[in-house]
């Protein structure tokens, strides 16, 4: 550092990234505190910023962040208050953007072992079983999903989930009516998935293949964890062994995102106070599916359904737009449920499906069996002036995989917010 007229100047040549800071003053450590300041694990403050590229143009360009933590008196080194107000961000991007790298990093330094529980048990299904069997272990159980075993590859090789259950009743209701029930009894779960490639792959479907199974490594970094599930748009991941063990299953267990989140809150409610964006309102942050009269853009259209409404309806709106629920509102808006697609389940108690014409089904129809099956459940809810991480404690308690944006007084839906959103708003 040198002295440039009446300043000490030093210039670096930074890549991208989130930096921490300090002056020797006088053979002092000092903060600045008029730029951000952080606190680490061992209670020591520095100062920080964070280093990025300008658009259409590689030169690195700093970026500062108002902070809410602490502030030290430069001449005294000491501590003048313990936690200021929140004050309103000059760049709520900015923001964003420094609490998505520090999330990262937290991911980036855990492996899936940090989330997987150290003794457990999982299902996995033969895929050479009845479809109709399968189906009947997976309500018996409460699974959504299971592993399928190939005993001729000797490895897991796919998935049977709920989605695949709507596929076939859709498929035997619609065009084989009668066969339906034999079908389910006589077909193996590895015949009916090479027929769904048949019957939903279109006129391209010569070309088409089964993609290898997507599955993760056990030395793999939660961030990529998560991406993995994300981008795949599936609801957990299969986990290997990173060395292959002849003598055993490959299989360690199933990553999912409600365990990534609750490992991640635990981290973060390390240190709340050093995340300012915790505290902002859901409104404020681009999260979740919103309808149009919130007046948000959202990705998607948000969907909601009566109860006379048509179950066929319903269920096509859950595969066309690959999304795991719908609200069920009255005629005023009002939430009264929410139908998930593992709720279809239920028809599997006792084999309802093969006494019922599923497109005579009403979603009514179908939430009485699931309270037959199941009893009633709670609808999570929060509101549009819930806090970040308010959302995030509630979604990180078990069984919780969304929460439904209501106005307090009507139950109006404004929005939703799934786990899957709440993943790709923390990871970017």
């Amino acid at each position: 550092m040198g002295l440039v007229g009446t300043e000490f100047q030093v210039v670096f040549d930074l890549p991208p990234g989130l930096y921490q800071y300090r002056f020797l003053v006088d053979g002092v450590w000092r903060c600045d505190d008029t730029k951000p300041i952080v606190r680490d694990e061992y209670g020591l403050i520095s100062n920080e910023m964070l280093v990025t590229l300008v658009e259409n143009n590689t030169h690195p360009a700093v970026q500062l962040e108002p902070s809410p933590i602490r502030r030290m008196n430069l001449d005294e080194g000491t501590i003048l208050t313990t936690m200021p107000p929140e004050p309103p961000s000059r760049n709520p991007g900015m923001q964003i953007a420094v609490f998505r790298h520090r999330v990262s990093e937290i991911l980036l330094h855990n492996t899936i072992y940090d989330v997987v529980p150290v003794s457990s048990k999982i299902a996995i299904l033969d895929a050479r079983l009845p479809v109709k069997q399968a189906f009947n272990i997976m309500h018996d159980e409460g699974l959504a999903l299971v592993p399928l075993w190939d005993d001729g590859q000797g490895t897991v090789t796919g998935m049977l989930t709920a989605s695949d259950f709507v596929l076939i009743l859709r498929k035997l209701q619609r065009n084989i009516r009668v066969l339906g029930h034999e079908e389910l009894e006589m077909h193996s779960v590895s015949a009916w998935k090479e027929a769904k490639l048949q019957y939903y792959g279109g006129a391209d479907v010569a070309g088409m293949q089964r993609r290898p199974l997507v599955h993760v490594k056990d030395s793999d970094n939660l961030r990529d964890v998560a991406l993995t599930i994300i981008q795949n748009e599936i609801s957990s991941v299969p986990i290997f062994k990173s060395s292959m063990d002849i003598s055993g299953i490959p299989l360690l267990n199933l990553a999912t995102l409600p365990g990534i989140l609750k490992f991640l809150c635990s981290k973060l409610q390390e240190q709340p106070e050093g995340y300012p964006i915790l505290r902002n309102q859901i409104s404020s942050i681009p999260i979740g599916t919103w309808s149009q009269h919130t007046g948000r853009a959202s990705t998607r259209q948000l969907r909601t359904s009566g109860l006379s409404a048509p179950l066929i309806t319903c269920l096509d709106f859950l595969l066309e737009d690959r999304i795991s629920s719908i609200p069920i509102v009255d005629d005023n808006g009002s939430l009264l449920d929410v139908y998930s697609l593992s709720d279809i389940m239920a028809l599997a108690e006792n084999d309802v499906y093969a006494c019922i014409e599923l497109e005579q089904l009403t979603v009514e129809n179908a939430l009485e069996l699931q309270y037959q099956v199941n009893g009633r459940r709670q609808c999570h809810t929060c509101l549009s002036t819930s806090t970040l991480l308010e959302v995030l404690d509630q979604l990180s308690v078990p069984g919780v995989r969304r929460l439904v944006v209501i106005e307090p007084m009507t139950r109006f839906v404004q929005g939703i917010i799934s786990l899957r959103d709440t993943i790709t708003f923390l990871v970017g």
